[in-house]
């Protein structure tokens, strides 16, 4: 029933305060959750605290992989091929003064902040900039099967990691081919995938005082045909789950949000790919 409250509390994005109030308010809760109207719910900080000792155990990881290995055995993930990207995970910026940002990006903690304050600092979330928007948190790392559009893996950095120093932690998830953006287009992404029998299907960008040719952009198309079905996933995520922000503190308790985020689309993805299949 803990584990549904957090599946509740996931899909509608609701704080511990608002869950407890909706469990009690929603009968459509109370029924996904086997309750009856006498019976007691679990209050916001029995919520919290049953989070993080999942948190704690570091167990989001192999609920992931449970879930995705019944996806296996039910053939959902076709293994025809796979897809990867990232997308931001904002989370509230901190307001600290120059000094502190530098310390904290030489990872060292100020040496005068009190224990209670370090409790609410969040020292692993970082800045980073994507065209004209500026983002400050972690990123959702993901490989999708480019059929069913299962997540078949996933790893948390911060926002400021650049895309492709995530892909030596995701290759156990592809299969022999992958298709991927232009930021994944450099030498040392294609010597890995290679080294481990993938063939890329990686878009070419313009790069400094060159510009990509009539074929490349041609070659673009074809790949991007296939490639842009991973941005499914993320707008799934938006619009269906209202995001994957949350006010979480720290990369071990974000690891948790984004990868029960992930678990949870997987979820949705395999009941609706069962009703599509009658």
């Amino acid at each position: 029933m803990m584990f549904k409250i957090l599946i509740l509390q996931r899909y509608y994005n609701l704080s511990d305060e608002q869950a407890e109030f909706q469990i009690t308010d929603r009968i459509s809760f109370m029924r996904f959750l086997n309750l009856d109207f006498q019976d007691k719910v679990p209050d916001a900080r029995t919520i919290w605290h049953f989070r993080d000792v999942l948190v704690q155990q570091d167990v989001i990881e192999d609920l992931f992989d449970t879930f995705k290995a019944l996806l296996d055995r039910e053939r959902i993930i076709a293994h025809a091929g796979s897809l990867v990207d990232a997308s931001f995970a904002d989370v509230p910026k901190q307001h600290n003064n120059r000094d502190e940002n530098d310390s904290l990006k030489g990872g060292i903690v100020p040496k005068e902040w009190s224990k209670s304050k370090r409790i609410h600092k969040d020292t692993d979330a970082r800045m980073a900039k994507k065209r004209d928007e500026y983002h400050y948190g972690y990123k959702n790392h993901i490989v999708v099967d480019s059929v069913s559009k299962i997540i078949t893996m996933f790893c948390t950095t911060p926002a400021n990691v650049p895309d492709f120093r995530a892909i030596s932690k995701l290759i156990p998830g592809m299969d022999n081919d992958l298709w991927a953006d232009s930021a994944y287009n450099l030498k040392p992404v294609h010597e890995q995938l290679m080294k481990h029998g993938i063939e890329p299907h990686i878009l070419k960008g313009n790069t400094k005082g060159h510009r990509i040719s009539d074929a490349d952009r041609l070659e673009n198309t074809v790949k991007s045909q296939v490639r842009v079905r991973v941005e499914h996933v993320f707008g799934f995520m938006k619009s269906t789950m209202n995001g994957i922000n949350r006010r979480c503190v720290g990369i071990k308790r974000n690891t948790f949000n984004i990868g029960l985020c992930n678990l949870l689309y997987n979820m949705c993805r395999y009941t609706y790919l069962k009703q599509a299949k009658g």
